[in-house]
């Protein structure tokens, strides 16, 4: 049968007198299925691999922000020192990245004779992935200040580079910037002065990395009442703590930081978030056994497979407590705002990696006779999705430039209400768009686009627990209610002045006035909201937060675009203030325009449209449980 099948391909008549005919054609057939592709014209069947160069040169919006708010001295050596990192994240870099995906943690639990080692073996590459991250001071540019204020933005910068070329060690990396940065604000006593010089190292053999021991199996975000662990006070001062830790991210750290409640003298502990305390403790002792630690398990995670996340039995493991008694939620508070800004910079790294490939496969992918950068609906695709990217890449940067200000002592009142609330605004909403678009631009590459062996899967898996990890998105969003509620309204009025002193630069530019009229308008129908929502009962606001949120991430740097929900909705406040430069490019001024185009302010519409009316939540749980 195969072989009539071959025959008819070529049209080939069989009847008596042609057999010799027909077997010259056969073999002729034969031997052309039998050459290699290479060989065969066939060639322009095959597809060309997307590629990114220099991800620092190719990336004009970086390059374009750094050189309108850096120093100038600072920007020349900025600029050749990302040049260079660039070129090592392309040649070097990245290669690793891959090794990381192939060959993920192990977990030996027995050697051969029976005793218990628990051992996570972890490949060469991630090893050599902690080594760059010292050589490269992605920790220690943050703790050096050696340009002053604007130390924590160059860090921000280079740790956007590198993530999506970090083969996941941007996760260890954020709990050790988050550890570095409680110590600092303990005032780096005596005790964590050694640990603390070892976790901004930029010395290989002498830099630690930190996990971030939280989640228990009672709750995860919920940890004033999750928290199971205790710890025992010992004769010389130290503590050993016994529970059982849920998610331990970056197993194989050095260092951890974790919560536990204090054992007093009648063997009773405090419950609620007043009862937990913060520890330090080491993971191994100098001889490389675990600290009185028991490894359960490694998870079987849907992404993020690079780093092995544990579940951890304390039985004694000895820690030093940092925090004072009791206060161990408020010493995590800096902890939180920092690995919150490293999910941010993940969020963006991932979305304009993916916007990057996109790209470059639209310019050599060819289809219905025509590349795909020829085709008007498929370029629309992707500029919607680099407007999100720049949105999100300079509500990153404001971020990181109010922090780096707050660090060295020149952040004004407002300055730090304003990264108050940006801080959760920020990590919500990135994390929302960053699977939208890991989503969006997967589907640009067609089928080739789920296949595992192109890396792109790689990219939508670990980005779609950015929504997830540090607080989700509802969690978030009710904290955002929370520092309205702590500051008494401040933060709204910081946030609401700091939008308007952008919005009055950007007037002064002509093609931008449609987009601050419409950003006005905005701002008039979020003061009319919160307005009429100061009567309101908690629980009517409580259903506004998302909303609510969103409208204040729209407004700042969102685009507008229909569906209560969608993470492609808003305005930009920034995008108009970087649109308004005396340098500003046509592609600024069009990417501010689009933002501006449809609804900034959904909060508002939904509350008109009586969404969060009283007994709202009543219909969504006879919505949700009507048919089961």
């Amino acid at each position: 049968w195969d072989r009539c099948q071959m025959l008819s391909i070529k049209g080939i008549n069989t009847t008596v007198g042609q057999e010799q005919q027909a077997s010259m054609q056969e073999k002729q057939v034969l031997d052309d299925l039998e050459m290699p592709h290479a060989r065969r014209e066939m060639e322009t069947l095959f597809q060309e691999q997307p590629e990114t160069g220099n991800q620092y040169l190719e990336d004009t919006l970086l390059q374009s922000y750094l050189k309108t708010h850096l120093p100038p001295k600072v920007l020349e050596e900025v600029h050749q020192d990302l040049e260079r990192f660039g070129n090592r994240l392309l040649t070097k870099i990245q290669p690793l990245s891959w090794e990381c995906e192939l060959n993920p943690p192990m977990f030996r639990q027995y050697d051969a004779w029976g005793w218990r080692v628990d051992h996570i073996h972890t490949c060469s590459a991630w090893r050599r992935m902690k080594e760059i991250s010292a050589e490269e001071g992605l920790i220690a540019e943050a703790y050096e200040r050696r340009y002053s204020n604007w130390s924590r933005l160059y860090q921000a910068v280079k740790l956007y580079l590198f993530s999506s070329s970090s083969g996941g060690f941007n996760c260890p990396l954020a709990m050790t910037d988050g550890a570095a940065k409680v110590i600092e604000s303990l005032g780096i006593p005596g005790s964590l002065k050694n640990a603390f010089d070892r976790l901004t190292s930029r010395d290989p053999e002498k830099f630690w990395t930190s996990g971030q021991w939280m989640t228990e199996r009672r709750g995860g975000s919920d940890v004033a009442n999750g928290t199971e662990t205790v710890a025992r006070k010992q004769p010389d001062g130290t503590y050993c703590l016994y529970g059982f830790k849920w998610f331990t991210s970056a197993a194989d750290s050095d260092v951890a930081l974790t919560l536990a409640r204090i054992v007093d003298a009648e063997g009773q502990c405090t419950q609620g978030s007043r009862g937990l305390s913060l520890f330090f403790l080491r993971v191994r002792d100098e001889e490389g056994k675990l600290n009185s630690i028991q490894v359960q398990r490694l998870k079987d995670k849907l992404g993020t497979r690079q780093m092995a996340t544990a579940e951890l039995w304390l039985q004694g493991a000895r820690a030093e407590l940092i925090s004072a008694e009791g206060r161990g939620v408020a010493a995590i508070s800096n902890m939180l705002n920092i690995t919150r800004i490293h999910n941010v910079i993940g969020a963006v790294a991932s979305m304009r990696r993916m916007i990057s490939l996109s790209r470059d496969y639209a310019r050599k992918r060819v289809a219905f006779g025509k590349l795909l950068k020829d085709h008007p609906l498929h370029m629309q695709t992707i500029a919607q999705m680099e407007v999100q990217v720049r949105g999100a890449f300079l509500l990153l940067m404001e971020i990181v430039r109010l922090l780096g200000l707050a660090e060295t002592n020149l952040a004004s009142e407002q300055d730090q209400l304003l990264l108050r609330l940006l801080i959760p605004v920020a990590k919500l909403y990135t994390g929302k768009q960053a699977s939208a678009v890991a989503v969006e631009a997967m589907e640009s590459f067609g089928g080739q686009g789920y296949m595992e062996d192109t890396g792109l899967p790689v990219i939508l898996r670990d980005t779609l627990v950015l929504s997830i990890w540090e607080g989700t998105t509802n969690i978030l969003s009710l904290d955002v209610l929370r520092s309205l509620a702590k500051s008494q309204g401040q933060v709204m009025t910081a946030f609401l002045s700091t939008v308007e002193k952008k919005l009055e630069l950007a007037s002064g530019t002509e093609e931008l006035s449609p987009g601050v009229q419409q950003a006005q308008e905005a701002i008039g129908s979020l003061r009319q909201f919160m307005a009429a929502m100061g009567s309101e009962q908690a629980l009517t606001m409580e259903l506004a937060a998302r909303d609510f949120s969103y409208s204040l991430a729209r407004i700042y740097t969102g685009r507008a675009k229909t569906g209560m929900t969608d993470p492609w909705n808003g305005l930009g406040a920034l995008l108009m203030e970087h649109a308004a430069r005396p340098d500003a490019s046509s592609t600024d001024i069009c990417a501010a325009l689009r933002w501006c185009n449809q609804e900034l302010c959904p909060v508002a519409v939904e509350a008109g449209r009586g969404s969060y009316r009283a007994g709202a939540a009543l219909q969504d749980s006879a919505l949700v449980f009507g048919n089961s």
